[in-house]
């Protein structure tokens, strides 16, 4: 094998296990599979149509069938891929890539917010966005810095349809980030305050994710105040990270919501909760 062969191959291991924890070893077991097929298929389109075909067939197998039972025994179990008791991913592929295992806890904690606020707010859905890998303390879930032990979870903000003043469930943003809620004059401004203490990482989201969406949503305060509030009173939780200025505007006084640092990144397009 010429090196530069094995170097792609380690990159796309890397990145495999990077976005999906699971992704590499499924490939190489694809390349140990095909080792010793590459003879029996003459035609070279074929051969790497079907390599791609079979890596998917794995992946799939494993992600759907045989790593919730096997994480289920080191303690995490995934949220659901589908609308369930009013929870349900923004977007699939979360599910898809293995970013949606948690704790039994913290499962319980969601799915009970979900159901209490769809009590107040009837067909209402809560939105989930990142939680953690299935497997390994520690084992980072890039790009966030904690999200390793199945004990953090995000969500995303509510919102109304500004055409139609309807309540929605959907998100300005694709991927539930980088669309921000921005502080008000008179409001802590902590976006500019980390910006001069020289973390430019705080805001890098909102200049790549797309903002066209933006202007035909409008942020549902009402909702996203009980939202936060539910969880606050959940004994199960035990940190709430939200934007200072949105605390301040949403009248948010539990202790437990709190300031996540410039260190991270802005907590003004998303909510991240956890528990004990």
């Amino acid at each position: 094998m010429n090196i530069v062969k094995l170097l792609f191959r380690i990159f796309i291991f890397c990145i495999l296990t990077v976005i999906t924890q699971i992704g590499g070893l499924v490939y190489l077991l694809t390349l140990y599979i095909f080792k010793y097929l590459k003879d029996k298929v003459e035609n070279k389109s074929a051969f790497v149509a079907l390599k791609l075909i079979s890596f998917f067939m794995l992946y799939f197998t494993a992600t759907f069938v045989i790593i919730p039972p096997v994480a289920a025994l080191f303690g995490r179990v995934p949220l659901p891929m589908f609308s369930a008791s009013h929870l349900k991913p923004l977007n699939k592929i979360t599910c898809l890539l293995n970013r949606n295992y948690v704790k039994p806890e913290l499962k319980n904690a969601v799915l009970n917010t979900a159901i209490e606020i769809n009590k107040k707010f009837p067909g209402t859905e809560v939105s989930y966005l990142d939680a953690c890998f299935p497997f390994i303390n520690k084992f980072p879930l890039m790009p966030h810095l904690s999200h390793n032990d199945g004990k953090k979870l995000d969500l995303t903000f509510f919102y109304i349809e500004k055409n139609s003043g309807h309540e929605s469930n959907e998100s300005p943003s694709f991927i539930g980030y980088g669309i921000c809620e921005e502080a008000l004059h008179g409001e802590v401004n902590t976006a500019d305050f980390c910006k001069d203490k020289g973390y430019l990482q705080y805001s890098f989201l909102k200049f790549i994710i797309p903002q066209s969406k933006k202007a035909d949503f409008k942020f549902d305060a009402e909702r996203t105040r009980f939202l936060v509030e539910l969880l606050a009173k959940d004994t199960a939780v035990s940190k709430i990270f939200i934007e200072p200025h949105l605390k301040q505007r949403l009248s948010l006084q539990s202790g437990k919501i709190r300031f996540h640092g410039c260190q991270a990144v802005r907590h003004d397009d998303h909510i991240h909760f956890q528990v004990k």
